[in-house]
């Protein structure tokens, strides 16, 4: 003898299952795009270490972020993808509190690749949790 599930137990699935949605949002924001480096007269001590507490290396694929973009979900370890840019960009490093809507990339020891790169205007995708996204359009309605 077989035996269906309840309705109630049918509906609770399907409530289950459309409510999940996707872990993460990409949101979307145009920003200045300097370039830097690892070198002692570009930085306030240890040239390899970041603001976070992270050590760099050249070849790493990572940004540092104006502070003011921190509020709005560009926190340590955020994925960034950079209009024009191959990859992901991970938020590795904070700029000083005089710049706004403005990312640094970072070029290792490669001075003369930092100055050809200059100063562009860009879009930025960046990955953010899709719940606290949704928290954050709530709150601002």
């Amino acid at each position: 003898m077989r035996h269906n599930p309840p309705a109630s137990l049918i509906f609770l699935l399907f409530f289950l299952i459309s409510c999940s949605g996707p872990e993460y949002a990409w949101k979307e924001l145009e920003v200045t795009v300097t370039a830097y480096n690892s070198v002692p007269w570009q930085t306030s001590g240890n040239p390899s270490l970041t603001a976070w507490g992270d050590t760099l290396r050249p070849g790493m694929q990572c940004i540092a972020v104006s502070r003011d973009l921190i509020a709005l979900g560009l926190d340590h370890n955020t994925e960034v993808k950079i209009q024009g840019l191959p990859g992901t960009f991970l938020v590795k490093d904070k700029m000083n509190r005089r710049f706004k809507r403005h990312i640094d990339l970072y070029m290792g020891e490669d001075v003369k690749g930092a100055r050809e790169w200059g100063r562009k205007k860009r879009v930025i995708r960046y990955r953010v949790p899709a719940r606290e996204n949704l928290r954050k359009e709530v709150n601002t309605e």
